[in-house]
């Protein structure tokens, strides 16, 4: 049968758009369905965006800490719009660069929403569109639990265009959008609260690093506000809401923002129509080669739920499309992937956590430090840098790798690189230090815990 394309991909974010550019310079046809904008959630409501916010979240910090050095900052002032603005102008101005990559590379854009009709039939609009490969990169999406009042909280799809800045707000939520969204909107002058279901936030990541998050968030003026969870909310007349936990306390707010967590984007999808298997999370099920039940349908990214990190679907993406139009070996590495959390103070981490070396290893030897970084000596801030590295005893293999502080992701980064390439305690303790940084301290840890 002749197909329309060679390959036909579900989702301009990265795994679709990395998936499509490399297939097309292997040779393939290849078409991208878009229902909203290009570029995926990381460009346009996720990654670039939060981090323009965290730059412009920080100034206020920043103007604190230079009167230590002998600056003086009189009246300085925020405006909401010119940072909304100036951001959205930006992530305009990659959405054109994400059509004209796709364009360059002899991609056909087709605008508007995508659904299977079949192996290999896809209908976006009126349009029926047959291809010998599909691929399914739809991405994720909050998700918000129903309860009275949930229809007047916003998400992290909404919080990038306020039309106001709140004075108050609530951030429901225990993981990384959560934590990062209370640092922004606290540091861009808001009375901030953020409150959690559970006992401490970040599940998942090393006890320290939560902890170590816990304190600094606390003295940075986050209200936090654990094991409560909201029962209701109420709008007034005056446009603020009433917020009911159930524990029965109450709060007055000007916006509450939900980051509980995101869902793959299949509704509306037809995965039933062409056959496709998902599990009980409602994500795609795919094989060790992105090959869902269907053999002629495959699935990357978030939709497929196994790591929500923009690197991991690009890696997705463009193994897949080596392996189908480049006779390549498909391999995608789990192991070692380096992950930032953009809260204030920033966390990176790469490899193990204490808990899970421990289960793992029958013997660890744990190095933390924690100190008060160098700008700090001067702008008198009390805010903790924090290190940690895992080290396996029988091997001297560095299992993990864990910081909290200034420039975390920047940092640890190139540490990753080390664990990949299996770094013992030993190289780390022969790399000389660059001085004077915090970076240093990874190469200077000498003492176990």
């Amino acid at each position: 049968m002749k197909y329309d394309y060679d390959f036909f991909v579900v989702g301009a974010g990265s795994g679709g758009v990395r998936a499509s550019r490399i297939a097309a310079s292997l040779g393939a046809r290849v078409g991208v369905a878009e229902e909203r904008y290009l570029g995926g959630t990381c460009v346009n409501v996720g990654c670039v965006p939060k981090k323009l916010f965290v730059y412009g979240s920080h100034f206020h910090e920043d103007f604190q800490d230079a009167r230590g050095f002998g600056w003086t900052v009189e009246g300085a002032s925020f405006d909401w719009p010119t940072l909304r603005d100036n951001k959205t102008k930006e992530i305009e101005r990659l959405n054109g660069i994400y059509r004209n990559m796709l364009g360059n590379a002899g991609v056909d854009i087709v605008e508007g929403h995508a659904e299977l009709t079949g192996p290999n039939t896809v209908k976006v609009g009126d349009r029926e569109i047959t291809a010998e490969h599909i691929l399914l990169a739809p991405g994720g999406w909050p998700f918000v639990p129903e309860f009275p009042g949930s229809e007047h909280v916003i998400t992290s799809n909404e919080v990038f265009y306020l039309e106001q800045f709140p004075k108050r707000a609530l951030v429901v939520g225990g993981g990384y959008i959560a934590v990062e969204f209370a640092g922004i909107l606290s540091g861009l002058g808001a009375e901030t609260v953020q409150a959690y279901r559970g006992e401490l936030f970040l599940r998942g990541f090393d006890e320290a690093v939560r902890l170590t998050l816990k304190e600094e968030m606390l003295k940075k003026g986050v209200d936090l506000r654990f094991n409560t969870n909201v029962a209701s909310i109420d709008k007034k007349d005056d446009g603020s809401l009433d917020v009911t936990f159930e524990d029965g306390s109450t709060l007055n707010t000007d916006v509450v923002l939900y980051a509980t967590g995101r869902r793959p984007k299949i509704d509306n999808l037809g995965l039933d129509k062409a056959g496709v298997e998902v599990n009980a999370k409602g994500a795609v099920v795919v094989d060790d080669h992105f090959r869902t039940s269907v053999p002629s349908i495959y699935a990357v990214g978030d939709v497929i739920d196994r790591v929500q990190l923009t690197p991991v679907a690009l890696a997705e993406g463009m193994a897949l499309a080596k392996y189908l139009f480049g006779n390549e070996p498909l391999n995608v590495d789990y192991d070692h992937i380096p992950s930032a959390v953009f809260s204030q103070p920033s966390i990176a981490t790469v490899g193990l956590t204490e808990e899970q070396a421990r289960e793992r290893y029958a013997d660890i030897d744990v190095y933390t430090s924690r100190f008060r970084h160098m700008k700090h000596t001067l702008s008198g801030r009390d805010e903790k840098t924090f290190m940690k590295l895992l080290v396996d005893k029988a091997t001297d293999k560095v299992l993990g790798c864990h910081m909290v502080g200034a420039d975390a992701g920047e940092i640890v980064q190139g540490l990753a690189v080390a664990l990949k390439a299996g770094a013992t305690k030993a190289i780390f303790d022969s790399t000389i230090g660059i001085h004077p940084t915090a970076a240093e301290e990874f190469v200077t840890m000498r003492t176990p815990d």
